[in-house]
């Protein structure tokens, strides 16, 4: 799996991506922290990824889409720590794998977490 993390999220979710074997650049990396949510979903979609956001606004845009890609992971927790971050991270890939690749938006909260497959309907 690759992902792209928005600029909401850490650096260093990213860098526990990598450490984990993950594909995982952040827009900052590229220079690209001015990029539209669009811009950000096309990008993910040409290169195969999965989009990291605190950013509720790609729900809309992928619901009115009607694409099944790219997938979203939809972070809404309390605590940012990217060390907290990455631990909820890791257990949704690991539950979750399936789902987004053939498309999702999952919601991950403090204690659960909500799988919409794509597209939505």
């Amino acid at each position: 799996m690759k992902f792209l993390a928005d600029m909401g999220v850490s650096p260093l979710t990213v860098k526990i991506l990598r450490e984990k074997g993950y594909n995982a650049i952040h827009l900052s990396e590229q220079g690209l922290m001015r990029m539209s949510d669009r811009e950000i979903v096309a990008k993910a979609k040409l290169e195969s990824r999965i989009i990291l956001t605190f950013d509720l606004d790609f729900t809309d845009l992928l619901a009115s889409s009607q694409n099944n890609l790219p997938s979203v992971i939809i972070f809404r927790l309390k605590t940012t720590i990217p060390s907290f971050v990455s631990s909820k991270l890791l257990t949704v890939l690991a539950e979750c794998s399936e789902n987004l690749n053939h498309g999702a938006i999952i919601i991950v909260e403090d204690y659960q977490y909500r799988v919409r497959n794509l597209p939505l309907k």
